[in-house]
């Protein structure tokens, strides 16, 4: 089984990834304009017709917006919980989003994926992280392969870290620069400590932090480092903070104009 993952756009000003498998395609957040995503899609010979679900961490516009123009499309189910949906619908959708509530904290299947949330300590309603996996150990058709989609967070605790050593691939935001928030003009001192704080954001040295604890038990084999601040960080700044990962697992930077090249994840899967 052939499974794929791209990511389209990380940064503080939007998220969206495709997740693809033999049986389905589904998107890893709506942090863009619907045009841009159908535009992102089109640039890889993908269409929006063709993607089966979204599935939604919170109701911040940098994961979210999209779900304005997207809700034109009735048959396409997002799958958030109940307060992300709810307050997704009050701000950004005037037509009623095909919401699939699931409760955080519990797993479900979607098609030929196993499902899994689990709260996030970030300044949203209710915001979640996932797992997905898929295929069955012993099966040469459906090998088995895992990844994790978490980005806005302000720490990593303690569940966080047991779902990160579960998963072959993990996506997880490095946003800030210690330094360059610090000299940063433009932000006042009230959302620099927001962005600090315990349900704010990684900064470089946190997220590395936090790898390198987990790493020594885990079967992590690729981790992308995305949701990059354009103002407080750079792709410069986090390959020279994670080179020293570089001998114990394959990690990549996402760069906050490009995204990434497909890859494909585990095997041929």
């Amino acid at each position: 089984m052939s499974v794929s993952f791209r990511i389209l756009g990380s940064s503080s000003s939007g998220n969206c990834a495709l997740l693809q498998t033999a049986h389905t395609k589904v998107l890893l957040d709506a942090g863009f304009s619907a045009k841009r995503i159908e535009q992102m899609l089109e640039s890889i010979g993908e269409s929006i017709d063709s993607i089966d679900a979204v599935f939604l961490t919170h109701e911040h516009g940098d994961h979210a917006q999209g779900l304005r123009g997207l809700a034109k499309r009735s048959d396409l189910p997002v799958y958030a919980n109940r307060d992300t949906a709810d307050a997704v619908q009050a701000k950004y959708c005037r037509k009623r989003v095909n919401w699939q509530h699931f409760q955080t904290g519990t797993a479900f299947p979607f098609r030929d994926l196993r499902v899994r949330s689990f709260r996030l300590p970030h300044d949203a309603f209710d915001p979640v992280g996932f797992t997905f996996s898929w295929g069955e150990e012993g099966d040469l058709f459906a090998r088995p392969g895992s990844l994790a989609w978490i980005t806005d967070l302000g720490y990593v605790p303690a569940h966080v870290r047991e779902h990160i050593r579960e998963v072959d691939t993990l996506v997880i935001e490095a946003n800030y620069d210690e330094e360059l928030l610090e000299r940063d003009e433009r932000r006042p001192w009230s959302i620099k400590q927001r962005i600090r704080g315990r349900h704010g954001h990684l900064s470089n040295s946190a997220t590395y932090e936090a790898l390198e604890a987990i790493l020594p038990q885990s079967r992590l084999q690729k981790v992308y480092l995305g949701h990059l601040s354009k103002d407080c960080n750079n792709v410069a700044l986090v390959q020279e903070k994670f080179a020293g990962l570089g001998d114990k697992l394959s990690v990549e930077v996402v760069d906050p104009e490009i995204g990434t090249s497909p890859a494909m994840l585990k095997q041929a899967i």
